[in-house]
């Protein structure tokens, strides 16, 4: 607090014995540290001291906020290591070291997939091995499946890749007792009654690498394997290959209210030998048919089993399955008795 004029002009009394109050005259003019409000030295009303941003002026909302006020930018280096690591990935353009908006900085990568998107010739394939069937003359069920996988065809072994569902399925389903493994294929028809065929025999990818030409030219063999080896059931292991049985038989597509999982009615047996309307010259020469009429082997359609096809939840493929499988625990039970 500035002393009071009246007492700094005074001199002091050297007889009163009292000091002279503190004084910074002719010493410090402490006036010139004093804040001055604008306009001050010029004679203009001074007031209290304000901050600098009650006296700046409101702007519009759509301006753009002043550079004196906006924060600074945020730098990269500001996060945390551990938070930067924990953001950083193959795909996360800010991965680089690149900083944003310089030339350097790359466009966002994306994940390349290995899936095939179209059709594959045979020769594409042709350095792998063609997977023989598991069959014998009157089994259980004969499972027919699309073709062989990569993984099948490098191993040896019908379903052997390991997101492929179909042994799981198959015990989980109560068609075997217990989880059998791809290297038990060949000993399925002696183990169960269940053998294991495809309609098209040359491996690829997955079944868009297939045409539809030669899915359908596989349907002949199917009904010359039932004939020959007659299977009481014959399940169908993906709707794919239903569709071009349906396509070759009918002549056309199947209808989405015509298809259904499960049983399908007896006149789509597959291979009925001596069926009403049947020609001689459409019986297979070189194939024992036996004696009488067979009405051939019942279609169980069931859904595929690859880890690719993810159109039906597991739990919906396990409520397919399930159904065979109580006829299986029927059948084997009746056996039994």
């Amino acid at each position: 607090m500035a002393p009071s004029s009246s007492s700094a002009s005074e001199p002091s009394d050297a007889n009163s014995g009292t000091p002279p109050p503190p004084s910074f005259k002719n010493q410090l003019d402490i006036r010139s540290f004093m804040f001055q409000a604008p306009g001050a030295e010029s004679g203009a009303p001074g007031g209290v001291r304000r901050s600098p941003r009650l006296s700046t002026p409101l702007r519009p909302s759509s301006a753009s906020p002043s550079p004196a006020l906006s924060p600074p930018a945020r730098s990269r280096n500001s996060v945390s290591p551990l938070k930067r690591k924990a953001l950083t990935s193959d795909d996360d353009p800010s991965s680089s070291t690149s900083t944003p908006g310089s030339p350097q900085e790359s466009p966002k990568r994306t994940k390349s997939r290995s899936k095939s998107s179209g059709y594959a010739p045979p020769s594409t394939y042709a350095h792998l091995n063609h997977l023989p069937d598991a069959i014998a003359p009157n089994l259980l069920i004969l499972f027919v499946g699309l073709n062989p996988g990569i993984q099948t065809a490098r191993t040896g072994h019908a379903y052997a890749h390991p997101t492929n569902l179909f042994w799981r399925l198959l015990h989980s389903s109560g068609i075997t007792p217990r989880l059998c493994s791809p290297t038990e294929d060949r000993e399925m028809p002696t183990l169960y009654s269940l053998g294991l065929t495809n309609i098209v025999s040359r491996p690829s990818r997955n079944g868009a690498e297939l045409s539809k030409a030669e899915m359908d030219n596989g349907v002949a063999i199917l009904e010359t394997k039932a004939r020959m080896y007659r299977p009481e059931v014959m399940c169908i292991v993906g709707k794919s290959i239903w569709e071009s049985l349906w396509r070759v038989r009918h002549g056309r597509g199947i209808k989405k209210e015509e298809f259904k999982y499960g049983w399908q009615e007896e006149s789509e047996n597959i291979g009925a030998v001596g069926k009403a309307g049947q020609k001689e010259e459409e019986r297979v020469e070189g194939v024992e048919y036996g004696e009488g009429r067979w009405k051939g082997a019942r279609v169980f359609v069931a859904s595929s089993t690859s880890g690719l096809a993810a159109t039906l939840s597991p739990g919906e493929k396990e409520h397919i399955w399930r159904e065979l499988g109580e006829w299986v625990e029927i059948r084997r039970g009746g056996e039994e008795g």
